[in-house]
C-alpha cells in the first residue's frame, strides 16, 4: 500500500479507495453510455455483422468517453487533481504532447 501511495503522490488510505472506486465507476459508466451512442449512430449487435466489428466499434467508442469522463467522476469524488493530472500524462504519452506541456516544477 505505501508503495502505491508513494508512486501516485498521495498521503492517506482513504484516498486510495477513492481513487480505486472512480476508476471502476466511471469504467461502467463509459461502457453504459457506449450503449444508447451506438445504437444512436445505428450501430447495434444484430446489423453489424460480423460481431467483432460491433465489439470493436464498442471498444473504440468506449475509450473516449472513458477519457473525457474520468476527471469528472474524480471531480465528485474529491480527487480531480489526481485524475487531472492522470490524464495529462497519459495523452502526453499518446502523443498529444503539444496539448499538454510538461509543467515546470
Amino acid at each position: 500500500m505505501e508503495k502505491l501511495k508513494q508512486r501516485w503522490g498521495i498521503t492517506s488510505n482513504l484516498q486510495i479507495i477513492a481513487i480505486l472506486v472512480v476508476f471502476s465507476i466511471n469504467g461502467s459508466f463509459a461502457a453504459w453510455v457506449a450503449g444508447p451512442v451506438t445504437n444512436f449512430f445505428g450501430i447495434n449487435a444484430e446489423t453489424t455483422q460480423p460481431y467483432a466489428w460491433y465489439i470493436f466499434l464498442r471498444i473504440v467508442l468506449i475509450f473516449p468517453i472513458y477519457q473525457l469522463t474520468l476527471p469528472l467522476v474524480g471531480w465528485l469524488f474529491g480527487q480531480f487533481n489526481f485524475f487531472w493530472s492522470f490524464e495529462k500524462k497519459m495523452l502526453r504519452r499518446m502523443g498529444f504532447k503539444r496539448f499538454f506541456p510538461e509543467e515546470e516544477d
